[in-house]
């Protein structure tokens, strides 16, 4: 159960930061993607892979 939820808050958040991404094409001003979103999303899929690859880690050496 523990690591299905782990699995669906990874996704979820893959999945926001993706939508992150392509709200910000249609943001004043049109077609540019600012730093801060980018940064955005590359700390949301940080933290998506530290909360799979942190489990995965610690199950692996049992």
């Amino acid at each position: 159960m523990r690591k299905h939820a782990q699995l669906v808050l990874a996704v979820s958040m893959a999945s926001f930061g993706a939508v992150l991404i392509l709200t910000a094409f249609f943001v004043p001003p049109l077609g540019l993607i600012d730093p801060t979103v980018l940064t955005a999303f590359g700390e949301i899929l940080t933290f998506s892979g530290a909360v799979l690859g942190i489990d995965y880690k610690y199950q692996s050496k049992e």
